[in-house]
């Protein structure tokens, strides 16, 4: 029997406080250069794809930018239509909100990735009911959480009536009848969030359409994954936390008319290499440090507390006070934690203790931690091969805390072990994303999204 295959992908860092955007071999977040280097890396350890997550809009924090963790980047469709010119093989992914965005238009864009990348494109679908965020755009951003997932719903249908509305072999470039396509139909489409009539601009593209990628956690998130998505993004990278939304995924699956390889699960999972494991661990501390700075740790105690906390001592205890339940929105835009204030500081508070009396910057290291692989090359590969052996993944999606070279070691010293261990492959067996996870390539018409109706 055939060991199960490690999938693994690259995120490029930035946007939270993961990057160490300040130490002395970080480079640019913005110079092209950086993305090659981390691209071709990427491809050079035979990675299914590229992942860039994206920011709408720069956090404030007490009324100033939040410049803690890297401040913006370049448009993401830009960024990825550039890579797939210096690639050949890699999957590129792009993180694109359906609050704020209209089908047409992104599934134009993604179609074009799609056929300039010569099938490699893949989109992160992701909601928000972030007003803040909606600010910078017309239709506004406040959206109930049972809103977002519908409107996600219809915006991927009515992409993918859009994506599928060509058919194969619909481009014939017959020149002696003077013929280009077959006849491509209209697409009408009537529903509760959009509406429209007409032709897609852009034949169908070499995947059929772009690989969908969901990271939506909660009950309804977890639904539309198993309904849609080709593959999650989970935040469960323990062994027991993943076996759990492993086994719960693949199981929502039959209802929708699918089987366990129709989804792959990756976790987001950090890393550190040392050339022993004591050495690795101390590495470890250092970047844990260097992602939690002083500052870093009294601005994630303020989203909490709703305070000015800046006249206390990151390295003393939690404040003897409580959080100010007017306060919240002292942080604006991105803040990850339980609404319940009260609930989040008593839970520090017990956690605190627990561990021997953390300080604050402690703690904010201990509830920030990202799963992470320590070790040497050799340790790290069993782990990440344990994992996926245990049904706890299919893979995982890799955080590296520098720009550009944080993969460089990674693909020099564990991609050759997990080879070695017979779980990852040694060289591309197809040129498209869907053929890197096994996914097969949609080719009937796309089924009208319920909430569409003729006119």
């Amino acid at each position: 029997m055939s060991k199960k295959q490690v999938h693994l992908a690259a995120h490029f860092p930035g946007v939270n406080n993961t990057t160490v955007w300040g130490d002395p071999e970080s480079g640019s977040q913005t110079d092209f250069s950086s993305f090659v280097h981390f691209a071709r890396t990427a491809e050079r350890g035979l990675f299914d794809f590229l992942f860039l997550a994206e920011g709408l809009r720069l956090r404030e924090h007490r009324g100033k930018i939040h410049d803690l963790d890297v401040v913006g980047r370049p448009d993401t469709f830009t960024v990825l239509n550039a890579i797939a010119a210096v690639t050949t093989h890699l999957g590129l992914g792009g993180t694109i909100n359906t609050t704020f965005n209209e089908p047409y238009e992104l599934a134009r864009q993604f179609a074009s990735l799609d056929h300039l990348s010569g099938g490699r494109a893949a989109w992160n679908l992701v909601t928000s009911s972030d007003a803040f965020t909606g600010e910078n755009f017309r239709r506004g951003g406040f959206l109930r959480p049972e809103q977002r997932y519908e409107r996600a719903g219809e915006i991927l249908a009515a992409a993918k009536e859009l994506w599928l509305s060509w058919a194969d072999g619909a481009v014939v470039d017959d020149r002696e009848r003077g013929i280009f396509a077959r006849e491509v139909p209209v697409v009408e489409h009537r529903g509760e969030q959009f509406s429209f009539h007409g032709r897609f601009g852009v034949p169908r593209s070499p995947q059929g359409h772009p690989v969908l990628i969901q990271s939506g956690d909660s009950d309804q998130g977890r639904e539309f994954g198993a309904a849609t998505a080709d593959a999650i993004f989970s935040r469960h990278s323990t062994i027991e936390a993943g076996q759990a939304f492993y086994r719960d995924m693949k199981d929502r699956l039959p209802r929708y008319g699918r089987s366990e390889p129709d989804l792959t699960i990756l976790p987001a999972a950090t890393f550190v290499l040392g050339d022993t494991e004591a050495d690795a661990h101390e590495r470890a501390e250092h970047v844990r440090r260097q992602q939690v700075s002083p500052q870093t740790a009294i601005a994630f105690l303020e989203q909490v507390w709703g305070r000015d906390l800046s006249a206390y001592d990151p390295d003393g205890p939690l404040p003897d006070v409580d959080p100010d339940p007017d306060g919240a929105s002292i942080t604006r835009g991105r803040v990850r934690h339980d609404k319940d204030t009260m609930k989040v500081a008593r839970e520090w508070r017990e956690l605190a203790e627990a561990k021997g009396g953390l300080s604050i910057r402690e703690l904010i290291v201990e509830t920030t931690a990202r799963q992470s692989f320590v070790g040497t090359p050799k340790q790290v590969a069993a782990q990440i091969d344990e994992a996926v052996q245990a049904d706890a993944s299919d893979g995982f999606i890799l955080v590296p805390h520098l720009v550009p070279g944080g993969l460089d070691e990674f693909v020099d010293t564990v991609v050759p072990e997990l080879q070695d261990r017979g779980a990852y492959r040694t060289g591309y067996t197809g040129t498209t994303l869907r053929a890197h996870l096994g996914l097969a390539r949609p080719t009937s018409a796309a089924t009208p999204h319920p909430a569409a109706r003729a006119s």
